[in-house]
């Protein structure tokens, strides 16, 4: 795929997951202009047939993770919420926007790719590198974690 047709068509999903992953919103922006750089540089090692999609996700969740790697702070990400909601174009609740944020970045990338882009658990596979069943098992445990912080935070479904 041309790399101009990729960022017409990727850019904003790539940015939001970024967003998602790094709550922050400038380094959402960084990381995804690194993302379509590294897949420009490394459109030679893109395997016609494969997702290509799914090769664009993959680039951006190692992106964010050396980001986070790199950064090494962790600053108050509930305070970055009061000042921009993270996913405010989700339409989540500032209660679901907290836990979400009380998460790892791991497992709020896996639940923002699965649950918010509804990303199949074989694009998945590629992304994360790992096998559907362990992303599931992974999957259920974030989900399962992040009903406690919201039930410990006196949030439920009822």
């Amino acid at each position: 795929m041309d790399i101009n047709a990729a960022v017409a068509e990727f850019s904003h999903a790539i940015l939001r997951y970024c967003h998602a992953t790094l709550c922050d919103y400038h380094e959402a922006q960084d990381a995804t202009q690194l993302v379509f750089i590294k897949a420009h540089a490394n459109q030679a090692r893109f395997k016609p047939g494969t997702n290509f999609s799914a090769w664009l996700y993959k680039i951006a969740y190692n992106t964010c993770m050396d980001i986070l790697r790199k950064n090494r702070r962790r600053a108050d990400l509930t305070e970055k919420i009061r000042e921009k909601p993270v996913y405010e174009d989700a339409g989540m609740s500032p209660a679901l926007e907290a836990a979400l944020l009380a998460l790892k970045p791991q497992e709020r990338a896996l639940i923002f790719s699965r649950a918010i882009d509804e990303i199949d658990y074989t694009r998945l596979e590629k992304i994360y590198g790992a096998k559907a069943a362990t992303l599931r098992k992974r999957y259920e445990r974030a989900k399962k974690k992040l009903a406690e912080i919201l039930t410990e935070g006196g949030y439920s479904d009822g």
